[in-house]
């Protein structure tokens, strides 16, 4: 198997079980924050019934309990009552992002691709971010535009250096591109962030594929030391045997 082709094979299966990884906690997180938005929500009407006989929270209050009710059934995978309390969310604060965010993913996740990228637009107009330019750059991916994705995802990780959305789609695009030369310097700059098995594990990755064997085994030795468990890091690591 071409070099190429074998590490990005390693790569998307490391970023599979990463994301298996994560799946329990996330549930968990979920329903705790559902139970949080719950006690909001009841709270909240036991004061507007006490001091206000029309039963009219505040739209900040509003805003607050339904943003959270909709990121807790996001994650639930329940996109019909997701989408219901975002878009009362919007009706309460059209000035967060937050809530154009939440129904963009329903709608990327749904296929419906030009309704995610309006509404990642939207979100963006209202608060650039780096989690607004990514869900742009996803998009752009999805539809092809790389060159205008790329942008979106450097733009991201100049407002947050370990932005993971940004990092892996940058990575699979510079691969796709022939532009391993650029992620460089943007994985080393997220890993003086932070010390991340992921993000080192990429670096080592982009570094082999560019013919710097030293420095990829490198980075293999230091993410093998702190986790030796990786089974995408041993593979990547037997190359230097071979």
């Amino acid at each position: 198997m071409p070099k190429k082709k074998l590490l990005l094979t390693i790569y998307h299966s490391y970023n599979k079980t990463s994301h298996k990884k994560k799946k329990w906690h996330t549930g968990c997180i979920s329903f705790g924050k559902l139970a949080r938005a719950n006690k909001l929500y009841e709270a909240g009407k036991m004061r507007t019934t006490a001091h206000n006989k029309e039963g009219i929270m505040s739209n900040q209050v509003d805003y607050e309990i339904n943003k959270e009710l909709g990121e807790c059934y996001l994650f639930m995978g329940e996109y019909e009552k997701a989408q219901d309390y975002y878009l009362k969310a919007v009706s309460c604060d059209k000035s967060k992002p937050e809530p154009y965010l939440g129904l963009a993913a329903i709608e990327l996740d749904r296929g419906n691709l030009e309704q995610a990228y309006s509404l990642y637009t939207k979100a963006n107009t209202v608060c650039q971010s780096d989690k607004t330019l990514s869900g742009m750059a996803m998009v752009e991916v999805e539809k092809g535009e790389y060159e205008t994705a790329f942008t979106h995802y450097s733009q991201a990780l100049s407002y947050n250096s370990c932005n993971m959305v940004a990092i892996n789609g940058i990575v699979q695009l510079c691969y796709f591109l022939n532009r391993l030369e650029e992620a460089v310097p943007m994985l080393e700059a997220a890993l003086q962030e932070r010390s991340d098995e992921a993000i080192r594990y990429a670096l080592a990755g982009c570094l082999l594929s560019l013919g710097r064997e030293k420095e990829s085994r490198a980075q293999l030795e230091l993410l093998l030391g702190e986790h030796p468990e990786n089974i995408a890091a041993q593979q990547l690591y037997a190359h230097f045997a071979a």
